[in-house]
């Protein structure tokens, strides 16, 4: 028989419905260690965590357990993307080498920089073979995107760039900055709003960090060749695990890279309160402008990818994943963030001012629905 987790934390008496979704996700889903929490309006509702964060030493799950989120650092660097729009700094509809120069080679010379967002650029990986240290130096990273021609015409088609997102994103927001965009995160929202989110992992944090779990072997993940080759940067690494089960993710050098599309470390509470943030007063006025809102929600990019699964309605923002049933329903038209491989969620709402984190450590595959689960409780409490 196996023994239920103990969930600790809070929920309001009216979110209850949340609470027991949360337990039916280790009942019945899978879960190990995992956390979710949601903010209403700039108050938390919904603050819930249990479960093992480390199963090699049995270290459970605390209120401050951080876990890599994969491509929820996508929706980071998005709202990076956008504060600097309103700043007056950056012009999405401008072309890159407005910012960065040397991008403008081999058929790039004309990509606006929210391509780049809406995975249109036609980069999602490259030809050049890079080894873990190039990866993790960011520079022949940044050569190489510059020596790249697209794979298809820019702007006809998209394809999930899984992995070169964050250093195309990236890059614009150093080139203007001066900062990574770790460092221009971690001054900018993280360090001001308190969270326990981090683009580049502290050395001093490292063993907080909850362990990943590989997927089950019957996750049976969709390969393409291109795809394969982007989300490994042609196999600097293997994603999600080795031959041998070991997350690649787990690598303290990795985590302190802060690989940029997918390498953020953050707990539920961290993604939760940088989406209320974006949609509500947390601390001050909310990180994005009405007109930020309006634009972000747009759908720019819907349908059969390029390179990738079979459609099953993902819908793209200018960096966001929107609200995208069946496979991902959210709460309504006007919420925007990102998923995070093996299930992770994180993502505001501008209508009903929700930020909303979801963290787990056990990665799974195809079919899995621990975040919907949790999503559509919240709506159902909401509408309640």
């Amino acid at each position: 028989m196996v023994t239920q987790p103990q969930i600790h934390g809070d929920v309001d008496e009216r979110y209850g419905r949340v609470a027991d979704v949360f337990r039916d996700n280790f009942a019945s889903r899978g879960d190990v260690g995992a956390a979710v929490t949601v903010y209403v309006r700039g108050r938390k509702v919904v603050d819930l965590y249990g479960g093992i964060a480390d199963t090699r030493t049995g270290r459970p799950w605390d209120a401050h357990t951080p876990v890599v989120v994969f491509s929820c650092t996508k929706g980071i660097l998005a709202i990076c993307a956008y504060l600097l729009v309103q700043q007056g700094r950056l012009d999405l509809d401008a072309p890159v080498t407005r910012y960065w120069p040397e991008f403008g080679q081999h058929g790039k010379e004309h990509i606006p920089v929210r391509w780049l967002l809406t995975h249109q650029a036609g980069l999602p990986a490259l030809d050049r073979p890079l080894t873990l240290d190039e990866v993790l130096a960011w520079d022949p990273v940044i050569k190489a995107i510059e020596a790249q021609a697209p794979l298809w015409q820019p702007g006809t088609a998209h394809g999930y760039h899984s992995m070169t997102y964050g250093w195309l994103v990236g890059e614009v927001i150093h080139r203007i900055t001066g900062q990574l965009p770790g460092a221009f995160f971690r001054d900018t929202v993280a360090g001001p709003l308190g969270l326990r989110t981090w683009l580049g992992l502290p050395a001093a944090e490292n063993d907080s960090v909850a362990w990943g779990l590989a997927p089950p072997p019957d996750a049976a993940p969709f390969v393409d060749p291109v795809a394969e080759r982007g989300i490994t940067m042609g196999g600097a690494f293997a994603f999600p695990a080795d031959a041998d089960g070991l997350v690649s993710f787990n690598d303290p050098a990795i985590r302190a890279a802060g690989i940029p599309g997918a390498g953020a470390v953050s707990t539920a509470d961290g993604l939760a309160r940088l989406y209320a943030a974006c949609v509500s007063t947390v601390r001050d006025e909310p990180l994005l402008s009405g007109a930020s809102l309006d634009d972000a929600t747009v759908v720019r990019s819907r349908g059969q990818q390029r390179h990738g699964p079979p459609d099953t309605g993902q819908r793209w923002g200018s960096g966001f994943l929107l609200h995208s049933p069946p496979a991902r329903p959210l709460l309504g038209e006007r919420s925007f963030g990102h998923d995070g491989a093996g299930g992770n969620l994180a993502f505001g709402d501008a209508d009903h001012q929700v930020g909303f984190g979801y963290v787990v450590n056990q990665m799974r595959g195809v079919g899995d629905d621990r975040a919907n689960c949790l999503t559509a409780a919240v709506r159902d409490c909401l509408d309640a």
